[in-house]
């Protein structure tokens, strides 16, 4: 799979002018579901800075429970305080890890960036073991990038 086939599709997507911000968010998530057979939780979550809490927003896949997370809570929870990616190849063997299923494996979770603040990150589940490569990293940091020019 080549990620640079998807990036046309990604502007498409949140270029529709007859679809608000949310509904955008959505179509991404299920088109990220949709063309990357290893990404089977596709998720944004959005900070409140004054509670010190995620807020899940848009996503695709199975029901969660965890619809505010504290910061510090989790992998999402660690990347709203340390700014930086997160790939968990086997979530079996991280410590602080808020279990969503037991059918999730890994997780992957990219800030992001408005104009320099953190103010959410996608979040993707996979059943799989370790599929997330630095290929995953480098696409996921340019999709976030064209969705902060949403806000």
């Amino acid at each position: 799979m080549n990620f640079e086939d998807l990036k046309p599709k990604v502007l498409a997507l949140l270029a529709a002018n007859d679809l608000n911000r949310d509904e955008k968010l959505k179509n991404l998530c299920q088109f990220l579901s949709d063309s990357i057979s290893y990404y089977n939780w596709v998720g944004f979550y959005f900070a409140n800075h004054e509670a010190k809490t995620l807020h899940l927003g848009p996503y695709v896949g199975a029901a969660t429970d965890h619809t505010v997370i504290p910061f510090g809570k989790g992998i999402c929870g660690q990347v709203a305080e340390s700014n930086a990616n997160f790939v968990v190849p086997d979530v079996a063997a991280q410590d602080n890890y808020i279990a969503c299923s037991f059918t999730v494996k890994s997780e992957i979770v990219v800030p992001l960036f408005v104009n320099g603040i953190n103010i959410g990150q996608i979040d993707i589940d996979s059943h799989v073991i370790d599929p997330f490569t630095e290929k995953d990293e480098r696409f996921l940091e340019y999709v976030n990038q064209e969705v902060a020019k949403l806000f």
